[in-house]
């Protein structure tokens, strides 16, 4: 649970560095990291594209998917 924990929060820091340049929090990051994950799997899953399980593989997966959630977020209030 820890490194679930851990590595959500590594992915939304990632997702919000390279969307804004600057990271929001360890809440917000952990908050993008799990949503992202879950909208990454979905994307690649409709794409049909099946990584091998690795731990990279999760982190590239949930990076994709909170940039997309941070794009829309940022079109629904802009």
């Amino acid at each position: 649970m820890i490194c679930g924990i851990i590595t959500g929060i590594i992915i939304g820091f990632i997702a919000s560095k390279l969307y804004s340049g600057s990271g929001k929090g360890c809440i917000v990051n952990l908050f993008l990291g799990i949503v992202g994950g879950a909208i990454g799997g979905w994307l690649c899953g409709v794409f049909g594209i099946h990584g091998n399980g690795s731990w990279i593989g999760e982190v590239v997966t949930g990076v994709l998917g909170a940039v997309v959630l941070l794009w829309v977020v940022n079109k629904l209030f802009k």
